[in-house]
């Protein structure tokens, strides 16, 4: 096999997330035991985040800790890669599909002039080098792909590999000098408050409402600003994920009263997402094939509907649950709630 050279950045905290440990186990499926497989992580307070891989047992370590590689910027972001990929001399680079490396690794990918692949969802070795998947027409279609360009970069999609569990260790790495000129200066951050924030890739769970929330309920009225109060704070509490059905963000459109917490982003299904989270709780949507396409990736899904006929039921969950969706929630919300 080919060298294989797995790069991460760390986050603002100096850590490395669950999409970098995932990645790091995409590349051990093609450099088992570490044989073959160079190591390197750059950003904010990189050396000590290269400590906790030291048990993935690679033969080599790497790492860029210049203080204009803190922050994400295209133009420094694109020096580090390609730096580290010249100093590991590695055929092959694999990497987590962070939004940080989506934008960057292109770019990399050109100035070594090699080629990139992203949101890949499987490996293997091959006898020419490397096979990969990835989907296709809003993920209805896989592809297996192999590339004879060198260096080739792949991004993994996230939730496609399960995390790198192994333990850390001291390792003796070496420091790569990154020149990377840049014309722009980071002030700041500006963050969303956390109780707006509604799409978490990296969640366990993901809630998903339907157009059921704003309809009229046993008392024959509409109780939406209740529904969006109990969304909200599920989320809040479970840090969970938030998703769409395709007429419950249609409603906008149609005049109906919606909910705001709500846009096209998180739309679920054929023509929305796919998201990839280990659990997913279905509320007040009735199953139909064009919405549940968007969950053939979740690992355990259930559902909340009044009807035990509705399509949920037909197959698509793990578990239904023929209850009304406003006492669960508010009943979970109490669970959740601490003490």
């Amino acid at each position: 096999m080919e060298e294989i050279l797995y790069i991460a950045h760390t986050d603002t905290g100096g850590n490395l997330g669950r999409q970098a440990r995932e990645a790091l186990n995409a590349a051990l499926v093609l450099a088992p035991e570490g044989k073959g497989l160079a190591v390197a992580v750059f950003g904010r307070g990189a050396a000590a985040a290269l400590q906790t891989l030291g048990g993935c047992g690679a033969g080599r370590y790497l790492v860029a800790e210049a203080a204009e590689l803190e922050d994400s910027r295209y133009a420094t972001d694109v020096a580090a890669i390609a730096a580290l990929v010249d100093a590991s001399g590695a055929a092959i680079v694999v990497g987590p599909g962070t939004a940080r490396f989506r934008r960057s690794f292109p770019g990399a990918a050109q100035r070594c002039g090699g080629r990139v692949d992203t949101q890949v969802t499987a490996m293997e070795p091959a006898a020419d080098g490397l096979r990969i998947q990835r989907w296709y027409y809003r993920q209805r279609m896989v592809a297996t792909l192999t590339r004879a360009s060198r260096p080739w970069l792949v991004l993994t999609a996230s939730g496609a590999f399960a995390p790198w569990s192994g333990t850390a260790a001291a390792v003796d790495a070496r420091p790569v000098a990154v020149e990377a000129a840049s014309r722009t200066r980071v002030l700041g951050v500006e963050t969303p408050e956390a109780d707006s924030q509604t799409i978490r890739p990296e969640a366990d769970v993901l809630l998903v409402a339907g157009a059921g929330w704003t309809k009229k309920q046993a008392d024959g009225q509409t109780h939406a600003a209740q529904a969006e109060q109990l969304i909200r704070e599920f989320l809040e509490r479970a840090q969970a994920s938030l998703g769409s059905s395709k007429s419950l963000v249609d409603l906008s459109s149609e005049g109906e009263e919606v909910l705001s917490v709500f846009s096209h982003l998180n739309q679920v299904g054929q023509t929305g997402m796919a998201p990839r989270h280990s659990k997913g709780l279905a509320t007040c949507c009735h199953g139909e094939e064009p919405h549940t396409v968007g969950w053939r990736f979740i690992n355990e899904r259930r559902a909340i509907n009044l009807d035990p006929n509705c399509g949920w039921a037909q197959g698509k969950a793990d578990v239904l649950y023929v209850a009304d969706a406003f006492e669960v929630l508010a009943r979970v919300n109490a669970l959740l709630t601490p003490e």
